[in-house]
């Protein structure tokens, strides 16, 4: 097993010994909100926000885009537990602005392994077989981080399951320097009805 394995396991002892209340949690998030945002390993939602355990649901995937999966997640947290406002935020040197779905579907076709950046541009340094099912697939790419909370802010606004009354606001959280910065543009098109 990995190192990672097993602090993991140990981790987990040590939290599972002092779970206490935290097992009185009701399912519903306590602060009736949801976060939309990137999987990145440098944002720690609970802590940039002031979150605590069950306070509310933090939906992550590549960008924090407004993906189908993520709107859907969305409505569930909106229609079976509650929530009654939502945070899309983005975030300063995210790495879906390193590349192009062409290139995305280029280093799959060639392999399967982890790709290298080298001087800006991505390369494959991998042994194949790849595969051409990256074609298939939309990325989420980003070439602005306004535009795309914008974007993604608006795709959840207008899509048909996602009722006018809940307000969605529009962030980009710096990684330099931990500050979330509201993006007025995006605030202001998913602004409650």
């Amino acid at each position: 097993m990995s190192q990672n394995y097993e602090e993991i396991l140990k981790a987990n002892v040590q939290y599972a010994a002092t779970f206490g209340e935290k097992a009185n949690l009701p399912m519903p998030p306590g602060r009736r909100m949801a976060i939309l945002t990137c999987m990145d390993a440098r944002l720690h939602p609970g802590k940039f926000a002031g979150l605590k355990e069950g306070d509310a649901h933090i939906i992550r995937n590549a960008g924090g885009r407004a993906s189908d999966d993520a709107i859907r997640s969305l409505i569930i947290s909106y229609k079976l537990l509650g929530t009654k406002e939502w945070f899309v935020i983005h975030h300063t040197d995210c790495g879906m602005e390193t590349f192009s779905d062409a290139v995305m579907e280029e280093l799959l076709e060639k392999s399967l392994e982890t790709a290298v950046l080298e001087g800006g541009k991505w390369k494959d340094v991998g042994k194949g077989p790849g595969s051409s099912e990256g074609k298939y697939l939309k990325w989420l790419t980003i070439k602005d981080q306004k535009e795309s909370l914008v974007e993604d802010v608006l795709r959840i606004r207008h899509h048909p399951l996602v009722p006018p009354s809940i307000p969605i606001y529009g962030f980009i959280y710096d990684v330099k320097t931990g500050k979330l910065i509201e993006v007025s543009e995006a605030s202001q098109v998913g602004k409650a009805k």
